[in-house]
């Protein structure tokens, strides 16, 4: 019999975006799967819109804006499958999309996630920023991407079709063991969104399961859906939530000496928003910190839970390679080249 997949979708006001993207899901996601629309409180005409449109779809309304991490774990408390496909609701897939994944994962029980090929939907020969061909993490706690490198994304040649091992699977397409979901808690809800699918790779991983990219299986991002990129609130969440990260899930002997040099770089990149006149942006990264020092009572004791329950044993997932330093000082922009220049 093959396994269960309940696609979950969760939308805030986003009718233009379930109406341009649905079809393809709804179309290229046959067999023993579910499609579910998770509503995050939204105020717009999406529930009509599944209604008279997406009969096939189901409809799950949660009373309000829960954030990207808690509105999956409400949502995913209420659903029964064998696996979770988390999707974004700018996302277009692509004929055997599934498949792929799903058979990846039935083949090596150590797989406890993985994600496709992530391209993007307004250049389709170019990989899209959240995601690309899989995620890293680097020596400074930076993440990147198979195909992408802080904002320099690659065109696809299929220079990354090998499947592999990753640090970390993108939250905009994400296959998870619905037990590993459960067992692990879920997202940590304190991220609000951004890195949240990061620090659940990490987390799983401390327990010794892997993570995957699968080529095989190709969709298309539009990305920025919710926020701009360079949007001063993603700013705030990005640096915040890098900081509750590596807090979380470092070693030790890591995160003695990594989490101060993080901050004096924070502080470095405040700086340098301050001398564009990025008055917004700069007060962000402030306010991340700030925030940082409200939480730690409740990240020592998240840590301490983390460690309890893998032994006091953290992975460190980091790879020996700064992309600050290859990309700004020796213009080294390309995954390959960074890989071969640590």
């Amino acid at each position: 019999m093959k396994p269960s997949i309940a696609i979950v979708i969760l939308n805030w006001n986003g009718r233009n975006f379930l109406e341009k993207f649905l079809p393809s899901v709804v179309t290229h996601s046959t067999g023993n799967v579910e499609v579910i629309v998770a509503d995050n409180g939204s105020d717009d005409d999406s529930e009509r819109l599944i209604a008279e449109q997406f009969p096939s779809v189901t409809f799950l309304a949660l009373e309000k804006n829960h954030g990207f991490a808690e509105g999956y774990n409400q949502a995913l408390s209420r659903v029964t499958a064998d696996y979770y496909l988390l999707l974004n609701s700018d996302v277009e897939v692509t004929p055997g999309w599934l498949g792929p994944m799903v058979d990846k994962m039935e083949a090596d029980r150590s797989v406890v996630i993985c994600q496709p090929k992530v391209l993007s939907l307004q250049a389709r020969n170019a990989f899209e920023y959240a995601g690309a061909a899989g995620g890293y993490l680097d020596r400074f706690g930076y993440p990147f991407c198979r195909g992408r490198i802080l904002q320099v994304v690659e065109d696809d040649h299929h220079q990354y079709d090998d499947s592999t091992r990753i640090s970390w699977a993108t939250g905009a397409c994400l296959l998870i063991r619905s037990d590993q979901w459960h067992k692990a808690g879920g997202f940590d809800a304190s991220f609000w969104a951004h890195m949240e699918e990061i620090d659940l790779c990490w987390r799983l991983q401390h327990s010794g399961y892997h993570i995957a990219y699968v080529p095989e299986s190709v969709v298309y991002h539009l990305g920025g859906g919710t926020l701009n990129y360079n949007h001063p609130r993603k700013i705030y969440l990005n640096f915040r939530n890098n900081l509750f990260l590596l807090f979380k899930n470092l070693p030790l002997s890591s995160l003695i000496w990594l989490l101060p040099f993080r901050m004096c770089l924070d502080g470095l990149a405040a700086l340098a928003f301050l001398a564009k006149g990025e008055f917004g942006s700069f007060s962000k990264v402030l306010m991340a910190h700030l925030d940082f020092y409200r939480q730690l009572p409740a990240l020592i004791q998240k840590r301490k839970q983390l460690k309890a329950m893998n032994q006091g044993i953290l992975k460190d997932l980091r790879r020996p390679v700064s992309i600050l330093w290859q990309y700004f000082i020796r213009k080294k922009r390309i995954f390959s080249e960074i890989q071969s220049n640590p």
